[in-house]
């Protein structure tokens, strides 16, 4: 076979292999192929995370949701993200999974993998002041922190935050558990050395931001058959514990509540704050109250209007702040 016959076969080759190895990527990462190749839509999305089915229903449910195309879903380390847009506004969204070990790794993926300029979290908490909220409440904390980070101590150590014995039922006694003391946890950033921290403060413009936004606004209380006995509202200002259990028990969320002011308790809200500060992003909280520490456990009508009335109120809060845009290459 003669040289330029060869390099007629090798130019042909070429030419076929490359519009499948586009479309290969294409399908493997299809946000970030659309974002490099089209300027009308460089621009920066805000990332909405949750961590359940019933969160995820509750955005397919509210029809806001258009996504961007029928392939604008990618999945990266066992994880979906979506790209669409959220009543009008440009957002990739992503199911985490329940505690705090999946909300960190996913969140972290979105920012290293996406454009995002902020990140804005809803989900599901249970109360721990029934006299601040109740079921069907929505949450903005100022402020979270992870509460499950002990140092366990010696039986019969003197020091301590909190001493098991305390918390026996019916009278408090000895306890071979001993007591734990809290500890704070250490914090990193790109422009800060590290740092140990308790408290997360939410992102003071977009926590300003969405008590405007949401001053006057009205929740949902009726769900099926299933409606709320009081008028649900939004509450600003608050403080948040997150550990990976969910607090049930009315003797440790009153200790909560006594010794740090927690009004709410999640599995997920101080990993959020974590990683978007370690990241230097944007950040916010909405939690939809589903319980309260203590008391019968909420049925699945109740659990779904909190979802829903804490995803109304990210909504209006993503409605409610301008996008930046990319510049064009």
């Amino acid at each position: 076979m003669s040289t330029v016959n060869m390099a007629a076969l090798l130019l042909l080759g070429l030419l076929l292999v490359m519009p499948q190895q586009s479309m290969q990527a294409s399908l493997i990462d299809p946000i970030a192929e659309i974002e490099k190749s089209n300027c009308r839509i460089a621009h920066l999305r805000l990332g909405l995370v949750f961590t359940s089915d019933v969160n995820e229903r509750a955005l397919q449910d509210s029809g806001l949701y258009s996504p961007d195309s029928e392939d604008s879903s990618v999945d990266i380390a066992g994880r979906r993200f979506h790209s669409g847009t959220l009543n009008g506004s440009s957002i990739v969204y992503v199911k985490t999974g329940s505690h705090s070990v999946n909300m960190a790794t996913t969140l972290q993926i979105l920012l290293a993998r996406f454009s995002i300029h902020g990140v804005i979290y809803f989900g599901n908490a249970g109360s721990l002041d029934k006299k601040t909220m109740v079921p069907g409440d929505v949450s903005v904390p100022q402020a979270v922190a992870f509460t499950g980070v002990w140092n366990w101590k010696k039986f019969g150590s003197e020091k301590g935050k909190l001493v098991f014995g305390d918390f026996n039922y019916p009278e408090n006694g000895e306890n071979l558990l001993g007591t734990v003391e809290y500890e704070k946890i250490n914090m990193f950033s790109p422009s800060e050395a590290p740092k140990e921290v308790f408290w997360l403060p939410i992102t003071k413009s977009w926590y300003n931001a969405a008590t405007e936004a949401l001053k006057d606004m009205k929740l949902r209380k009726c769900y099926s058959d299933k409606c709320l006995p009081g008028k649900p509202k939004v509450v600003f200002g608050s403080k948040s514990s997150t550990s990976d259990f969910y607090v049930r028990n009315k003797a440790y969320g009153d200790f909560l509540n006594d010794n740090f002011d927690a009004k709410t308790a999640d599995t997920a809200s101080a990993s959020v704050a974590l990683t978007s500060l370690s990241n230097e992003k944007l950040f916010v909280v909405f939690q939809g109250v589903s319980n309260v520490a203590g008391e019968t456990s909420s049925n699945s009508g109740v659990s779904y209007l909190a979802s829903y009335n804490a995803f109304l109120a990210a909504t209006k809060f993503i409605n409610s702040i301008p996008t930046p845009r990319l510049a064009c290459e």
